[in-house]
């Protein structure tokens, strides 16, 4: 029996998904539950489990082709079926696309294969499309690619599709730089050509006179924010919060929550869950704007920004008004962990009605961030920052926060906005060191 796979939903207010990198080729087997399709949303590559064991019989579409949700990508038979279509007897060849088993380089017979997600032509010969190779690559390979200088464009993968393991890279380590004439330069008229010795330019690692080929995920992105500055009036407001008992608070108790639990006690929780309390209290911001009026909700699913090489990702803390601090602290250490390996699920990443952005992570003390689609708001914490302030009549060194919202003007306007922004400020001055997680 043949089984239609259709690209997954990524999100409640998600639409459409891009094919990012097909794992198996037609005459390929596939268990249940194993991954044989990478698909791109805004802010995640995702692998698609196969919801049945069989054969791959037919893929639809292509890599870097993005269609709507439900919409067929690919046709699996069943094992029952495996009378008449063996997993031994592969699909002839010319019914594959040439994108659909990616390698390293090019295969000699698909000569006609189609432009690269970098405009570069694909032909026989032995120039490689480094955007289809860093596809894939896992963060932490790319990480042991820089520690060793190893560039994994020029690496032979032997890993499942072609992928490039650990131990390719440190096998091309020992080898010592490949030779230049091992990759053939595109046309001198290309754009992405990078200067001779000055490597491949991806936004991880951008080469000055290049140009940095989008991934299906920046490409998405790009859409997705100008989606949401158009249909959304954006406005601005920000407050500027006393953190010094909190963060003397956390100090005490970060050490002995490392050790007990495993995972860092960062300011993020408790901030988290004063911004919890005062959505309870002002549910507008809680809210997403829809043709038929203003929905408000009934979960409160906090997203938490994180920041990886090539995109940002937004996963979800679920239910976050049911978790103490010490529950949100560990909530988010997984989610952090779960992203940085790049195994964040689709469950992971949909839900969310209100997202907190920590851009005081990198020393930002002012920022405008774009609203995520589908919801009224968003608020950032911005660096922690010692400096004198009047208190109480006297001058005194205090650990002072910028708190920015940027909010959904068809949904909230100032004074709701104001109100939240003031609620917050009390709870997080109200945090002090004392008692218990």
């Amino acid at each position: 029996m043949a089984t239609t796979i259709t690209m997954p939903q990524l999100g409640e207010t998600v639409t459409e998904g891009t094919v990012a990198q097909w794992l198996k080729k037609p005459g390929d087997s596939i268990e249940k539950y194993e991954s044989f399709v990478e698909v791109s949303t805004d802010k995640v590559n995702a692998e698609v489990p196969s919801p049945v064991s069989g054969v791959l019989r037919e893929i639809i579409c292509q890599e870097g082709e993005t269609v709507a949700t439900g919409a067929p990508i690919a046709i699996i038979d069943e094992v029952a079926a495996e009378a008449t279509a063996p997993a031994t007897a592969p699909t002839a060849p010319s019914a594959a696309p040439a994108t659909a088993a990616p390698a390293i380089a090019p295969a000699a017979s698909a000569p006609s294969a189609g432009t690269g997600s970098n405009g570069a032509a694909r032909g026989g010969g032995d120039f490689v499309n480094s955007s289809d190779v860093l596809r894939r690559v896992s963060p932490a390979v790319r990480r042991l690619a820089r520690e060793h200088h190893v560039d994994v464009s020029a690496v032979h993968g032997t890993g499942q599709g072609g992928r490039v393991t650990a131990n390719d890279v440190l096998a091309a380590a020992k080898e010592g730089p490949a030779p230049v004439a091992a990759t053939r330069a595109p046309a001198a008229h290309a754009p992405s050509a990078a200067p001779v010795g000055a490597g491949r330019s991806t936004y991880a690692a951008p080469v000055p006179g290049t140009l940095v080929a989008l991934t299906p995920a920046r490409k998405i992105i790009a859409q997705r924010m100008v989606e949401s500055l158009a249909a959304a009036p954006h406005a601005w407001t920000m407050v500027e919060v006393d953190v010094s008992n909190v963060w003397a608070w956390r100090a005490k108790l970060k050490d002995r929550f490392q050790q007990e639990k495993g995972y860092p006690l960062t300011l993020l929780p408790f901030f988290i869950h004063a911004v919890v309390a005062s959505l309870k209290k002002h549910p507008l911001l809680n809210a997403r704007f829809t043709g038929d009026g203003i929905y408000v909700e009934k979960d409160y699913n906090i997203g938490i920004a994180i920041g990886m090489e090539s995109n940002l990702v937004v996963p979800v803390i679920r239910d976050a008004d049911t978790l103490s601090i010490a529950g949100l602290a560990i909530a988010a250490g997984k989610l952090v962990e779960k992203a940085r390996a790049g195994k964040l699920a689709l469950d992971d990443l949909s839900g969310g009605t209100f997202t907190v952005n920590n851009t005081g992570a990198n020393g930002s003390v002012l920022s405008k961030p774009i609203i995520n689609g589908g919801q009224a708001a968003i608020v950032t914490m911005e660096a922690i920052v010692k400096r004198p302030v009047v208190v109480a009549d006297a001058i005194a060194i205090r650990s002072m926060m910028n708190v920015c919202l940027s909010l959904d003007h068809r949904v909230i306007d100032g004074t709701a906005s104001n109100a939240f922004l003031s609620d917050l400020k009390k709870r997080l001055e109200g945090m002090g060191p004392t008692g218990d997680l």
